[in-house]
């Protein structure tokens, strides 16, 4: 029995060291991924070993020590994505419609085809702007039936799962199509004006991943991340960054991303909200995200039905609110933090001067593509 237990330890010990590195290789850093999965499989250990092995065998107390280490070390991870910790994002109260802005994200998987689920859960829910990633031309004509409803747009229909699409109902200002790391992987950037006249500078993003199948390395991905997060870092101006990060909320990158650019997680202390992959309920993760200023209190999150794709949407709606909202505080950079972003984004061609900064400009587009 002591073997079997011996290879299973070993197996959650590696898994919980290995992303400890700074490797940025994908084997390594896609460990980041499954903390909560790791957390179970190392607590039914531990209880199959309290139950199954001799106490009084010295063996049995190092396996006990050693996984319930990596039990700690796991949940510690995880666990600021539960409900008995304390929000990071207040919510809002009395708060003026005029003053807030819901945001539907949704990776709509692009050989999916069920547009009309996801036209429904738009109609539906009536948020002031929605992001679609992974849509070509083929979704763009289907999408285009809002276009009434949402008279601003941001259009770059594409075929390589990595198209982008912003519909709006409020005006945007100064919008840019980026081609930040790669050539071919875009990034969104404008200005959005809200119903009360305040101005919200919003970044859209799908970085490409870590994977067999993608890139060895999570250099691209990190380092796009890591230029906008420094772009945004110490605005005065209130910042909206969402899309698929390809990446889990609690990893490294993003936990940094978090720190350089001072924005705010509203999952904190209200929970993980997996939304890849919907067809496995025991394979999931959080990994469509947003990230919000200090300006803006909570209404709502929420993870909406799958209509067919891998992702679930998410919708979120957020409350221009500066008084109360600066009191909020996330996570702060200290100096190593701000060493390891800087090597991160040496890593690609890019620089943070590179990042379009959406100004207030006359009157705003009503769409633009590519």
């Amino acid at each position: 029995m002591f073997p079997t237990f011996e290879i299973l330890v070993a197996l959650i010990v590696c898994a919980t060291l290995l992303p400890l590195s700074r490797c940025t290789k994908w084997w390594i850093r896609d460990l980041d991924f499954p903390r909560l999965q790791l957390a179970i499989l190392s607590l039914v250990v531990l209880v199959a070993q309290c139950i199954l092995l001799d106490w009084s065998d010295s063996l049995f107390h190092l396996l006990a020590l050693v996984n319930a280490a990596c039990l700690a070390y796991q949940a510690w991870w995880i666990i600021p994505y539960t409900k008995p910790f304390p929000n990071e994002v207040k919510m809002s109260v009395g708060a003026a419609p005029d003053r807030q802005i819901r945001i539907l994200t949704a990776n709509v998987y692009t050989p999916n085809r069920n547009t009309d689920g996801l036209i429904a859960l738009i109609r539906e829910h009536q948020p002031h702007i929605f992001v679609t990633l992974e849509t070509d031309s083929w979704w763009q004509e289907r999408l285009d039936v809002l276009d009434p409803d949402y008279p601003y747009s941001i259009k770059c229909p594409l075929d390589n799962l990595y198209g982008m699409h912003v519909y709006s109902r409020l005006p945007l200002e100064d919008s840019e199509i980026q081609f930040l790391v790669e050539d071919d992987i875009p990034s969104m950037h404008t200005l959005v004006t809200l119903k009360s006249g305040h101005k919200v500078r919003m970044h859209f993003l799908h970085p490409t991943p870590p994977s067999p199948t993608e890139h060895e390395e999570s250099t691209q991905r990190d380092a796009e991340l890591l230029v906008v997060a420094k772009s945004v870092a110490g605005l005065d101006t209130p910042v909206i960054v969402a899309g698929d990060l390809n990446d889990v909320a609690w990893s490294t990158t993003t936990r940094l991303f978090r720190k350089i650019s001072g924005l705010l997680d509203p999952r904190i202390g209200r929970g993980m909200f997996n939304t890849f992959h919907a067809d496995f309920w025991f394979a999931r993760w959080p990994l469509d995200h947003l990230f919000h200023s200090q300006h803006f209190t909570l209404s709502f999150i929420r993870r909406l039905p799958s209509f067919g794709s891998d992702h679930f949407p998410m919708l979120v709606e957020l409350t221009y609110d500066r008084a109360n909202g600066m009191e909020q505080e996330g996570l702060e950079a200290d100096e190593e933090d701000h060493q390891l972003a800087d090597e991160k984004i040496a890593a690609e061609p890019v620089e943070v001067d590179d990042v379009h900064e959406p100004e207030p400009q006359g009157v705003p587009a009503r769409g633009i593509s590519t």
